[in-house]
């Protein structure tokens, strides 16, 4: 079958993965799902995999085909699998998990301390076919397309797991700011718009990514390229700052406004990353604000999300490509020319 896959970190996008003929996975375990993929969504992550940001934080044998958001049918299971059947549809959690550990068993199945990250530790789904197991895939709903749906098996519930922490500090009235409309970001406002009461305050360099946050339910948009961030957050909130403020881009830029536009008390939640915190210890005392970390979320939560799609409130903006146009995709990226998420199409 064919595979993108990365054979040694570059960064030159261009240049980043070949298509390769490598052998179909194969049922080994009891548990065990193939999944023929439809759908494979493109992240900001697998640049940063490509140019090896990952490789001190978790083993990475090359080469490894890419791949974490990923939705498709099912094609053969193991012989204890009863989740799912050949001919089901299905998204797939990137992660696959042991169900024993401490972390499994406390529910916190993200922190798993025997688990396979699908495109970042082993083989992902920018294939024709992918290898994972019961305990990570969801069945689809009727009518619901694996290729649009798929960014939602890392993007979608990534932003999900942030929001959610979010909505539970939020009160009527109270501003959250979201920082960057791209491809978790939009996610992330839709998910925000529709459980909290919450203003909503989209900071985008694009006019296009301010115009979508408008249609997607931001009160405010700001350009902080011609606008004063800070001092428009203040105006916005009566000089109280932003009760929650979540960062999809995780730049220096925007990791250093957290101390002028987070309110006392609140949150500024990293979820892109790529940047650096770089505030003295003082800024967080004197406004008893945190900076607040976000992985991937849990399979529950990707459940949850499934419900909020098939309900109507969140609605993915994507382009589909084909497998041969992984490296147009990442350039594209970098240039910061895709709206939504891109989905591979194998």
């Amino acid at each position: 079958m064919r595979a993108a896959r990365l054979h040694e970190y570059t960064d030159d996008m261009s240049q980043g993965l070949s298509i390769d003929d490598v052998d179909a996975p194969q049922v080994s375990a009891s548990t065990d799902v193939i999944v023929e993929v439809e759908g494979a969504g493109w992240c900001q992550t697998d640049n940063h995999i490509i140019e090896g940001m990952w490789e001190q934080y978790v083993p990475q044998p090359l080469p490894m085909t890419l791949g974490h958001e990923n939705a498709g049918t099912v094609v053969e299971t193991g012989e204890e699998v009863g989740l799912v059947s050949e001919g089901d549809q299905v998204i797939c959690h990137p992660v696959q998990t042991c169900g024993t550990c401490r972390p499994c068993r406390q529910g916190e199945t993200m922190y798993c301390e025997n688990d396979a990250f699908n495109g970042l530790t082993t083989d992902g789904g920018f294939a024709d076919q992918l290898h994972t197991s019961e305990r990570s895939v969801i069945p689809l709903p009727d009518g619901v397309d694996p290729a649009d749906i798929a960014p939602h098996a890392d993007a979608g519930i990534t932003a999900y797991h942030a929001v959610k922490k979010a909505v539970d500090e939020l009160n009527p009235g109270d501003a959250a700011v979201v920082i960057g409309i791209g491809g978790l970001g939009h996610i992330g406002l839709q998910c925000l718009d529709a459980m909290s009461a919450a203003d909503i305050v989209a900071v985008d360099l694009k006019q296009s990514a301010r115009d979508l946050a408008s249609d997607l339910g931001a009160q405010y948009t700001l350009d902080p390229e011609s606008q004063d961030i800070p001092d428009e957050i203040e105006g916005i909130t009566d000089g109280r700052g932003a009760a929650q403020v979540l960062d999809f881009v995780g730049a220096d830029q925007t990791t250093a406004l957290a101390p002028d536009i987070t309110a006392a008390g609140g949150d500024h939640h990293i979820i892109g990353y790529g940047g650096h915190i770089h505030e003295p210890a003082q800024a967080l005392v004197n406004g008893e604000f945190s900076f607040v970390g976000n992985i991937v979320g849990r399979y529950a939560e990707l459940q949850e999300l499934v419900a909020l799609v098939e309900r109507g409130d969140v609605d993915l903006h994507t382009s589909r490509y084909d497998l041969e146009d992984v490296n147009e995709v990442a350039e594209k990226l970098e240039r910061r020319e895709i709206d939504g998420r891109a989905v591979i199409t194998p």
